[in-house]
């Protein structure tokens, strides 16, 4: 799978260190919710498969805000991954490490990266080749303490997580302080409610704050 996760993608996800994740009710809001990302700094965002508009919402973006570096998460089938993929998702993200979702997103040529909890997870994605690794539910499983303690056995092999799950703009920053944090998700950036009722100035505002902060750590 490390192959299929083009270098490019990689490093852009590294150099932004966030990735915005949404639950869009509504395709109509995808748009002006990707151009209110956008204005606050946000270019990668995870339109979450929790609702039946997601998809018609990515098709949207990747025809009116193609600055914008879409992909799809709460991938649960292999079916999902095809959907994913035609609808034009650049990269796709899972809760848990499905073997036969990763087997499909490798057979269809989309970035992948399986949601882990345990070691036993993280073994069960290098047997597809996945370096880039969702670390969920991040807090309630125990944090930045757990995170350590299971990715030291593997650190050799260089492996990347992406955090997610009881983020927040308070606690965020001390995950991009590890070395094994490539970036974060934020489903603090763009709260349902706030899509839905279209303050577009709110999750604008929201997304300036944690670039700033992200800029204030990287740049130390």
């Amino acid at each position: 799978m490390n192959n299929l996760f083009a270098r490019e993608l990689k490093a852009k996800i590294n150099t932004h260190g966030i990735i915005a994740v949404l639950v869009v009710d509504e395709a109509k809001d995808a748009v002006p919710l990707a151009r209110a990302l956008l204005a606050g700094g946000i270019e990668i965002m995870e339109l979450t498969l929790r609702t039946p508009a997601a998809l018609e919402a990515l098709k949207q973006i990747k025809a009116e805000v193609p600055e914008m570096t879409a992909g799809i998460g709460t991938i649960l089938t292999p079916e999902q991954v095809l959907e994913a993929k035609e609808a034009g998702a650049v990269f796709g993200v899972s809760p848990g490490m499905n073997p036969r979702v990763v087997a499909q997103a490798k057979e269809a040529g989309l970035p992948f990266a399986p949601g882990i909890a345990s070691p036993s997870d993280i073994e069960a994605a290098l047997e597809f080749g996945c370096r880039l690794l969702k670390f969920f539910p991040a807090e309630s499983c125990g944090g930045i303490r757990h995170l350590k303690s299971i990715y030291a056995p593997y650190a050799h092999l260089g492996l990347k997580f992406i955090p997610l799950g009881g983020l927040t703009q308070e606690n965020f920053g001390a995950y991009l302080e590890m070395a094994s944090v490539t970036a974060v998700g934020g489903s603090w950036l763009a709260p349902r409610e706030a899509i839905k009722n279209n303050d577009w100035q709110l999750i604008t505002g929201k997304a300036s704050k944690a670039v700033a902060t992200i800029n204030a750590i990287r740049n130390e």
